[in-house]
């Protein structure tokens, strides 16, 4: 199943909103070094590649539309990167098939509105080792933004603290993304057990 509105814009334009290594340092993103990590709905890559950059462990990148999947893999080969296992699954329906407690961090970036953000999340505490964390972002909710879901289905930063606290994770905090991305907002959640 396709997140609602989830078509994907020409990639140069897509790209162009984010400053992607400014937004995974600034939500904790591979800090360490050798974190496992999972993506959901890579699309492009735009933060797959970064992360895959950042970390000598494993990035699975999760997404529904195999041309997105095969042009993710193209790059990564091209860029000599290694440690990215791009995956076409609907993982809203199937889930991520990834095994319990085994991630150190899950990006759940512009995806959480879909039909049902709870289960994703559920999902997503499930692979997650305890004390992991997870970072979301999402467009913010102002209709001047250039892109994004339309505001009946836009999550506002309490909408996704509330889905985050229902499936179990902890809030740690609103993180502001200013400096990485001007229509979006961040948080970090943390799967305390």
């Amino acid at each position: 199943m396709k997140a609602r509105e989830s078509g994907m814009p020409e990639e140069d334009y897509w790209s162009s909103f984010f400053d992607a290594d400014c937004i995974l340092a600034k939500l904790g993103c591979a800090l360490r070094g050798d974190e496992h990590i999972a993506e959901f709905g890579s699309g492009y890559g735009t933060f797959t590649l970064p992360a895959a950059r950042r970390t000598t462990g494993i990035v699975h990148a999760i997404d529904i539309e195999p041309e997105l999947i095969g042009k993710l893999e193209d790059k990564a080969e091209s860029e000599g990167i290694r440690n990215i296992r791009a995956s076409m699954r609907d993982f809203v329906e199937e889930g991520s098939g990834l095994p319990a407690g085994s991630l150190d961090h899950v990006m759940l970036f512009n995806i959480l509105h879909l039909e049902d953000p709870v289960r994703l999340l559920v999902e997503s505490l499930r692979i997650l080792k305890p004390g992991a964390t997870a970072s979301v972002i999402h467009w913010k909710h102002d209709a001047a933004t250039p892109r994004g879901p339309s505001m009946e289905i836009r999550p506002r930063p309490d909408d996704c603290r509330a889905w985050a606290e229902a499936a179990g994770f902890h809030f740690v905090r609103h993180q502001d993304l200013s400096e990485c991305c001007d229509y979006h907002y961040g948080m970090i959640l943390n799967a305390a057990r």
